[in-house]
């Protein structure tokens, strides 16, 4: 510590990043919840960088900075600034009428360097840029379970009732909590796929299963359409659309992290979709709650022509062009 705690040096690997104003609060205390200064979100990803690199590695981001704290004004970045360091990888990618250059994390001294520049929530991208795959071939899926109020039982069951449906079309799914209200479902990709026929299997998905359950379940994108019914959002696989990363913190009270679960966790009476947080989303990480996920991703092909053998079976006690009860819950 230097200058009064007006700088903090941290190694990071064979780089040190300087932190300024390490005291600086970032999430006041009060309400039943924690105070987190800026030193304190170092602290967090330092500790939590081995768990949350490999899944930024490659990807473009979108930052979300509170410079003044989660009390103050809200920046959305995706340019990178020149005055970033140069060893930090950006990668320029198409948009309408021009491109845009991406800052990407692949390294411990970029997340703390983020993290001084109090980006304190990081939107990832569903693709990797680099020579094995084109920006437009994502490698991840989301659903993301939106919920019409702060209901997490809705969340819970919308949760088994896709996993459920994925589990028959023979694709791998992980939880994450969002650190919001809801959850997220994510299914590992080979990368194959355009990302428009990536965006269409998974409105196909959750369009099968919101007919399914009409009155719990809705893919309507205006809110005044769902009612009380638990929202299935598809459009993060959208080209440039992006999800907050695992293991990212949320400009809440309390600081929740966006943390990943196992699918037997959903029984646990605690859980909630900020459970997590600053003080205790390691723990939960080092239980290896992805374990289980395959390293290799699938391709859509199969779970496609399987989607369309449901969608095709004769009509059935629980509906019209499948056999609802048995097919999806």
């Amino acid at each position: 510590m230097s200058g009064g705690d007006t700088t903090r040096t941290v190694r990071a690997g064979h780089r040190t990043v300087r932190i300024h104003r390490p005291q600086k609060v970032l999430f006041p205390g009060g309400g039943g919840t924690r105070e987190y200064t800026k030193g304190d979100l170092v602290d967090y990803h330092r500790a939590v960088a081995p768990f949350m690199l490999p899944h930024l590695r490659g990807r473009p981001l979108m930052l979300e900075r509170h410079p003044d704290g989660i009390d103050g004004p809200t920046f959305m970045q995706k340019n990178t600034p020149e005055n970033y360091p140069e060893w930090i990888t950006r990668v320029e990618v198409a948009k309408e009428g021009g491109t845009v250059c991406h800052t990407v994390c692949d390294d411990t001294a970029t997340l703390l360097h983020l993290v001084d520049q109090a980006s304190i929530t990081l939107h990832r991208w569903l693709s990797r840029a680099g020579p094995a795959r084109g920006i437009d071939r994502p490698d991840r899926l989301v659903f993301d379970l939106d919920p019409s109020r702060d209901d997490f039982g809705t969340v819970r069951e919308a949760a088994r009732l896709l996993g459920e449906l994925l589990d028959e079309l023979r694709l791998p799914s992980a939880l994450m909590t969002t650190g919001s209200r809801g959850l997220h479902v994510i299914v590992p990709l080979t990368g194959d796929h355009h990302v428009d026929e990536v965006r269409a299997f998974a409105r196909e998905v959750a369009d099968t299963l919101a007919e399914a359950h009409p009155d719990r379940l809705t893919t309507a994108a205006r809110k005044k359409d769902r009612g009380d019914r638990l929202y299935l959002d598809v459009q993060r696989n959208a080209y440039a659309q992006t999800a907050v990363a695992p293991c990212t913190v949320r400009a809440l009270p309390g600081a929740p992290v966006a943390t990943p679960l196992s699918w037997d966790q959903l029984d646990d009476p605690e859980l909630h979709a900020r459970r997590w947080t600053v003080a205790d989303a390691l723990d939960q990480l080092r239980t290896g709650p992805w374990a289980g996920l395959p390293r290799r991703g699938r391709a859509l092909g199969p779970a496609r022509r399987r989607l369309e053998a449901l969608r095709d079976r004769p009509p059935g006690p629980g509906g019209r062009g499948r056999d609802t009860a048995v097919a999806i819950g």
